[in-house]
């Protein structure tokens, strides 16, 4: 799971489960309140109706029934039990009313004064009132229709809140979080696009300077260090190699005079081209060394547009000239749009350079001294396929055979250094081009180059 996500998720689930707390903690806490205030109600109204009987001698039974059934203050579904100082029931607001009680409830009532409990759907209050005559219990049993209802509406309210704002929360969070940890989709976006050609790539940064500007002004400055360190080395590694080119040349010079003289033996010459192939290899190492260095984005823009079946003919008959036995079989695709793909931007001479070396390559190592190429249109791309039969690569070996001085065992009696196919990587790579190797069929190696 990525940081955003997981920031998102984190905050989004604080949200849900605070917001459900607080929801939880105001309908426990109103639920309190209506009891509290329920039972304020009926102890108002058990009170009155004990100072009614006793303090007022016009107010019998029934003129007290209907006080209460005429009452402002009537609660649901009332009823009402009044008991003198032996137990006795001397009022009743219903006939038929039915509340469960006891002796035992009574005299609790002695000792506690008060009780207030639920039975089924009814609250039941109970106050012990005594004058200096006599004492009285009063017993009141209602529903609270009207508190019920308001707190089933609140529940309901608060339900819908919670899955309404909850749903809010998660769309808004994700969409914030995501606006906030964009500068670091774009500082990871650069960071995956870097490469040896484009080290001059910087993180913008502004001026809030904020962790993620701190940490993007530590990138640009850690890049500046690596650019001028990695310029240094190509510098000395070009100039090394420019240098040691004069010295090769002047030796390969000589040995060929040497080789070509008359009077040099048969056993002197022989020893001479064995030096002067050694000679060669070594200037063919420092001249593939010196290419390397040079490939840069900022020394080599790819304005100019060229006709790459052109380029691609010129390297085969460079290689026609090194390996005259060796046979090109070319094919061209017929596509509408081939003309019009055939025309890349970049290098001519770098172009020819690529080309040049995976043909090598595929004569290198070619059984029967052919190879096959294809010019064909994808999707409006560029394909050119390059394949021979021969020894191929394992999986491990093709893993790294684009890495420098990396050579598979089909290598084996065969002169080179391993820096042929890096030079095209680079070079591509220059073109925003790509170049792919895979095995389709047993002792078949294919080379498949994408211009983009």
């Amino acid at each position: 799971m990525t940081l955003k996500n997981r920031i998102s998720l984190l905050v989004s689930l604080l949200f849900t489960i605070l917001f459900g707390l607080a929801s939880t903690v105001i309908f426990v806490l109103y639920s309190n309140f209506r009891k509290e205030e329920f039972r304020d109600r009926l102890e108002i109204k058990a009170l009155s109706n004990i100072k009614l009987l006793v303090n007022v001698k016009e107010v019998d039974d029934q003129l007290l029934k209907i006080i209460d059934q005429n009452s402002i203050n009537k609660l649901y579904d009332e009823k009402t039990l009044v008991f003198d100082s032996h137990y006795k029931l001397i009022y009743s607001s219903i006939d038929d009313a039915k509340i469960n009680w006891s002796i035992e409830d009574l005299k609790y009532l002695k000792k506690h004064k008060t009780f207030f409990k639920q039975q089924g759907d009814y609250e039941v209050y109970g106050v012990f009132y005594d004058t200096k005559d006599k004492d009285f219990y009063a017993l009141i049993s209602a529903t609270d229709d009207y508190g019920k209802r308001k707190l089933l509406f609140l529940r309901y309210t608060l339900i819908i809140s919670y899955i309404f704002f909850t749903c809010i929360c998660w769309v808004l969070t994700s969409f914030m979080v995501k606006k906030a940890m964009n500068p670091l989709s774009v500082f990871h976006q650069k960071i995956k696009n870097i490469n040896e050609n484009n080290l001059d790539t910087r993180v913008e940064s502004k001026s809030n300077k904020n962790e993620i500007d701190l940490i993007a002004n530590e990138f640009n400055f850690m890049m500046d260090r690596i650019e001028i360190s990695y310029q240094k080395q190509k510098e000395f590694t070009a100039h090394a190699s420019h240098e040691l080119r004069t010295p090769l040349s002047r030796i390969t010079s000589q040995i060929e005079n040497v080789v070509i003289d008359p009077s040099t033996s048969e056993k002197g010459k022989s020893f001479l081209k064995v030096i002067l192939s050694d000679v060669n290899q070594l200037t063919e190492l420092i001249n593939s060394l010196l290419i390397l260095s040079k490939i840069d984005n900022k020394n080599h823009e790819n304005t100019e547009v060229h006709r790459i079946d052109e380029i691609l003919f010129s390297a085969i008959e460079n290689i026609n000239k090194s390996f005259p036995d060796f046979v090109i079989l070319f094919e061209m695709e017929e596509s509408d749009n081939l003309d019009t793909v055939l025309e890349v931007k970049g290098n001519k001479n770098l172009l020819e350079i690529a080309l040049g070396n995976v043909l090598k390559n595929a004569c290198v190592y070619s059984d029967d001294k052919q190879a096959q190429v294809k010019i064909s249109d994808q999707q409006n791309h560029l394909v050119i396929s390059i394949s021979n039969n021969g020894k191929t690569l394992s999986e491990e070996e093709q893993k790294n055979l684009f890495q420098p001085f990396m050579r598979g065992k089909n290598a084996k009696g065969t002169t080179g250094f391993g820096l042929g196919l890096r030079i095209v990587q680079r070079i591509l790579s220059l073109h925003n081009s790509t170049i792919t190797y895979s095995v389709p069929e047993e002792n078949v190696n294919l080379f498949l180059l994408f211009f983009h």
